[in-house]
This record gives C-alpha cells, structure tokens and sequence, in this order.
C-alpha cells in the first residue's frame, strides 16, 4: 500500500469518528459511501440528435478507478488499450480495425505515439513501441518506475513520465536512454501526472508542485520552468497543487490549469504569464483561441472563460459531483462525458445543454477527442463510439 492509500485510510477514519469534519474532506477524497450522491440530471429540450457513426469494444477497459485509458489518433488510425495491454487500432473514419496486438502487461495509462510508433507505458514501469502500421513488437525499456500518463515521440526521441517525478528521453530506434531529468514529488499528490507535451524541440510537462517545465527535447535541460500555483493551507489535502491534466498548446501558447492553483496562459518559448486567474481542476480544460478557454472544475461545474482576461463569461453548475471529463470543442459545442457514462453537449454560447446521449453503464474519464469532423468519445469498459460534430 503507498503512501497516498495510507493517508486516505486515515482520512476516511477521521471523518468517520468526527462526522461535524466530514464537510472539509474534498468528496474526490471520501469514500463512496460516504460521498454525496451526483446530481441528478435536469430535462431539458433537446436541440439535436447526435449522430453516432459506429462504435467498438476495444477489449476489457480499465480495470481500477483512476484509469483513464485514453484513445490516441495518428495518421489515419485510432489506437485503444485496456488493463491487460491489449492494443487496437481502427480507422477513425470507418471504424475499420487494421491490426491487434495482446502485450500482456500492467495498463493503468492510455498509448501515445509519434514518429512512426504506438507507445504505452505499464505499470511495473516500461515503455513498449510498437510499428504504426502494422502493430508489430519493435522494442521495450525498463525505467524508473510506474508510467502513469501516455509517452510521446518527437524528433527522433521518445519522452515518457514515471511516477517517480522522472522524464526520460529514449532513442525511438532502439529504446536505449538518452537524457533524463527529475524533480522531487511531493509526499502527498493526485493519483495520475499529466502527459508530456511536445512542440517543436520542446517538451512541456506540469508537476505535483504547481510548477510548469520546459526542457529540451534534445538533453533534457531546462529552458524555463513557473509556478502555476502555490502550495497554502493548513492541512496536506489543502496544500495539494498538482498540475494533473494536460496543458493544452495553440498559437505559440500554453493553456493550463492546476488543482488548489490556477488556470492560467503562459507564452511557449519564454514561459512568461499572460495572464491568470484562481481556479481548481483534476480534469483539464480545451481552448478556442481569442474566444474562451472552457474547463471543468474539481466540482464538475464547466466554466467559459474570456481569453486574454480570465473573466468568467459563464458556469454550468447542473453537473455538480458527475466527475465530468475535461471538456472537448465540437463545433458550436463543448461536450464531456460523466460517471454513469453520459456524454452531455453544452452551448459554447452559454452553456446551455443542447444534447445528451448514453453510450455506457460505467464511467468515462478521458476527454473526448474531436478530429476532422468527428467525435470520439470512450468509456472504461472499452466502448469506443465516433460521433459527427454538428
């Protein structure tokens, strides 16, 4: 058992022995049968039926809570893995599968990839690739421990993350090491790590301290780094600051978000602020440049927020406790997903719902993905559906 399940433990039996302290335990923290039960869903009048184009079970999911086990799109294909390291890739247009692999190890992440490989990371802590194409085997690397967000390659280099606080740059031809750099973890942090973001000959990657890094890609040494947000408070749960979801990086900025911190635009090359304003997110967030920036809240309120001064343009609080996705812009839409596997279409205008539909009994918990025209949207039993953007 880690440090961090030691510490709910004792949380769960504080709150139970002092019930009036119940409220100040975050409901991410609270053990479900102690949580407040999610809102129930509001009526409303639909304003379009959306068109489900085909779907797939992608094998058997994810096996645990906090797993994610988020599709990846490269070229023509869209790549899946469950628990069990079984890995599917389909033509995202059609649905068509092109190939299979069963890798037999520990998934609690989902694939990555990026100059001609498929990249996932396990649990006893490699990295495997596999060729694009046609899904076969082309070499594996031990790291440092457990990979816990999807790898990526870029420029001939393969970068992953461990749940250690280590980024480690592997060759893409061989796997073999080539530069590493670490930071310290705090004793306590969010189950999960956001993934590494590749730009040009950057890698961005956000820490369990609130800090936002830039490295080289090429030796991983710094280039910059900044603090998102500052640990306060008086208890460990207070102080929590992670960055645990994936900046998001259109026109030369980077769009971030962390939980007990701040939402927050940075410029690429520099790092320098443009602005921010206080906000608490373990999802993430998308962004329509010069429109708004829309995020979900560690309460599952989705707000809009004015690019270029932070103001709040609008919140949809009727979501509150459904564990929602980080939301994706489809169109005039921004959609999620939530726990009991609903995918919800909000207007961008005012985010109003516009459009619900229900493709799973269990949860999802990776953001939608929209990629010309279509949306695809996968919940942890394995279903993969793809919708037209309307």
């Amino acid at each position: 058992m880690n440090i961090f399940k030691v510490f709910l433990v004792a949380v769960f039996s504080l709150s139970i022995s002092a019930c009036s302290s119940l409220g100040e335990v975050p409901d991410w923290l609270v053990d479900d049968k102690y949580k407040l039960p999610p809102a129930e869903l509001i009526e409303f009048e639909p304003e379009f039926e959306p068109e489900e184009l085909w779907s797939e079970k992608t094998g058997k999911g994810a096996e645990n809570s906090y797993s994610k086990l988020e599709p990846w799109i490269q070229g023509s294909q869209i790549i899946t893995i469950d628990y069990q390291g079984e890995v599917h890739s389909y033509n995202y247009e059609q649905g068509r599968q092109a190939w299979e692999i069963e890798l037999e190890v520990p998934i609690v992440t989902g694939v990555g990839g990026g100059d001609g490989l498929i990249l996932a990371g396990t649990q006893d802590g490699e990295v495997l690739a596999l060729n694009e194409t046609t899904g076969e085997f082309m070499w594996r690397t031990r790291l440092s421990s457990e990979v816990l967000s999807p790898p990526k390659a870029g420029l001939g280099v393969v970068v992953a993350r461990t749940l250690d606080g280590r980024i480690t740059g592997l060759s893409t031809t061989d796997g073999s090491v080539l530069w590493k750099y670490q930071r310290s973890v705090p004793l306590l942090s969010l189950r999960g790590s956001s993934a590494p973001m590749l730009v040009d000959d950057i890698v961005i990657a956000g820490y369990a301290n609130g800090k936002l890094v830039a490295l080289s890609i090429y030796d991983g040494k710094v280039i910059w780094e900044k603090s998102v947000a500052v640990s306060r408070g008086r208890t460990e749960i207070d102080r929590l600051v992670d960055i645990d979801s994936d900046p998001v990086i259109k026109y030369g900025r980077i769009y971030v978000v962390a939980f007990h911190g701040k939402l927050a635009a940075l410029e690429l090359e520099s790092g320098r602020v443009y602005w921010s304003r206080d906000m608490s997110s373990k999802s993430g967030l998308d962004v329509d440049p010069d429109i708004a920036i829309y995020v979900s809240d560690e309460k599952s309120h989705v707000w809009a927020v004015q690019d270029g001064s932070g103001d709040a343009l609008w919140r949809q609080t009727d979501l509150l406790r459904r564990d929602i996705t980080a939301p994706a812009i489809a169109g005039q839409y921004v959609v999620v997903g939530d726990l009991e596997g609903y995918v919800h279409w909000l207007s961008k205008d005012d985010g109003r719902f516009v459009a619900r539909t229900r493709i799973s009994k269990e949860a999802i918990r990776s953001k939608p993905i929209v990629k010309d025209g279509l949306l695809f949207v996968s919940a942890t039993d394995g279903k993969l559906v793809a919708f037209r953007v309307q």
